[in-house]
């Protein structure tokens, strides 16, 4: 084994040791680290955003695109929401202990459900050095040992992070290997990790496909995937135009670099004439690039606005940027058809007015959120009551949707007796 490797490995037994202090940890003395945690991030401000400019630096000399720099950025706002998300995670109920169920059976046995935690996550992540701060968070008040992992493009801006998360864990007197910072490396290192069956007992990765499929492809321990946001907003005929506008262009406008910013407007024929314009002016107006089906085109061209012709490929993509895939849909049905084929399973969208037609669609859309008459941009373990959420989920087992505490932890059976015998 490679010196890298055994450093990997005296990670996971570090966080592993770790985590079985943590689990047992009093709620008074995790919430205490949280709060520390967080005045340690806010007096770091000025050390974390030096790091993040050199980070971000790199990234322009690099020629990355502006939805990937909107991403990686760190500001002094931006450090100080990271702070009030971990006291958000302070203030919400710990998880840990709580029984979700209990029941008698005919021979005198109490049966319940209780929470405990998964033990030690792994985060795998690109460039939102914001996740370091929330994923160790939500792992350390759901009584679970962090190893995060991010990627190189925001190796500094994590670096300093992390020793400000270290500060805080310390001094409320909890090891300090219960969140630990894996520095970036050679793909070898990354499989070994994967690799650590028995010290890691789960791995969440969040970035591009190319990321998502490498940890599935790749992990012997269990995988909770964040896969891409291909989130759809479809107008149906009874829609409220002047809302069906406002939440279109929130959805794709408002931060266009995230995973639940729309990609694709179904409009439906019906009201494609009526429609389309206006919102397209508006979308156009805010710098977003049209991509639409020949319908589109069509009643675009009539109406003066600039519109690409969609290829296949714009289908199903998650732009990631201020671009807008657009497609004319025969009703319902046909909506329901094109995000079954090209969703992601993320967050999907209906505007409409009929309670009937909203009732079949939040049915029958698969997605870990459907929403009727509001933004995609909803989709989100804050926006939701979660507090910071440590991602979302597109995998089905054994969360989905935002992971907030509760999805960090299992359940186990605790059986009470009287001395029954089977």
């Amino acid at each position: 084994m490679s010196v890298a490797k055994q450093d990997v490995r005296s990670l996971a037994e570090a966080a592993r040791a770790a985590s079985r202090v943590l689990a047992t940890a009093p709620t008074g003395q995790k919430d205490e680290a949280l709060r520390l945690m967080a005045r340690h991030l806010r007096e770091a401000i000025p050390a974390i955003v030096a790091a993040n400019e050199v980070d971000m630096a790199a990234a322009r000399a690099s020629g990355k695109g502006g939805a990937f720099l909107d991403r990686l950025l760190l500001n002094a706002s931006r450090v100080e929401a990271m702070a009030r998300a971990v006291e958000e995670v302070a203030g919400l109920k710990d998880p840990v202990g709580e029984v979700t169920e209990g029941w008698d059976r005919p021979n005198g046995l109490h049966v319940s459900k209780v929470r405990l935690p998964l033990g030690v996550v792994l985060m795998i992540y690109e460039a939102r050095p914001n996740v370091t701060s929330d994923a160790a968070a939500l792992c350390l008040k759901s009584g679970n040992a962090a190893l995060l992992r991010g990627g190189s493009e925001a190796a500094r801006s994590n670096a300093a992070i992390a020793a400000a998360l270290a500060a805080g864990v310390t001094e409320a007197g909890l090891p300090a290997a219960c969140i630990q910072p894996v520095p970036p490396g050679e793909r070898e290192t990354l499989l070994e990790l994967l690799k650590l069956e028995g010290l890691i007992d789960l791995c969440i990765p969040r970035g591009g496909e190319g990321l998502i499929r490498f940890v599935a492809e790749n992990a012997r321990i269990p995988v909770v995937k964040h896969y891409k946001g291909v989130c759809h907003v479809y107008v149906h005929a009874a829609a409220d135009l002047d809302m069906a506008t406002r939440i279109t262009l929130n959805a794709k406008t408002s931060r266009p670099g995230v995973c639940n910013a729309a990609e694709c407007l179904l409009v439906d024929r019906a009201v494609a004439e009526a429609f389309l314009p206006r919102v397209a002016r508006e979308l156009v107006a805010k710098g977003v690039e049209l991509r639409g089906d020949p319908a589109t085109v069509e009643v675009l061209s009539r109406a003066g606005v600039a519109v690409t012709p969609a290829t296949e490929e714009d289908w199903g993509r998650e732009f990631l940027d201020l671009i807008l895939a657009v497609r004319v849909v025969d009703g319902l049905d046909a909506a329901l058809g094109h995000i079954a084929r090209y969703g992601s399973e993320h967050t999907e969208a209906i505007v409409t007015a009929d309670a009937a037609v909203a009732g079949r669609f939040t049915r029958e859309a698969q997605a870990s959120a459907v929403v009727w008459n509001a933004s995609t941009r909803f989709n989100d373990g804050g926006e939701l009551g979660l507090g910071a959420e440590i991602g979302i989920s597109t995998s089905r087992l054994h969360a989905f949707g935002p992971m907030g505490l509760r999805e960090l932890t299992s359940q186990k059976y605790v059986i009470h007796g009287q001395g029954q015998v089977r």
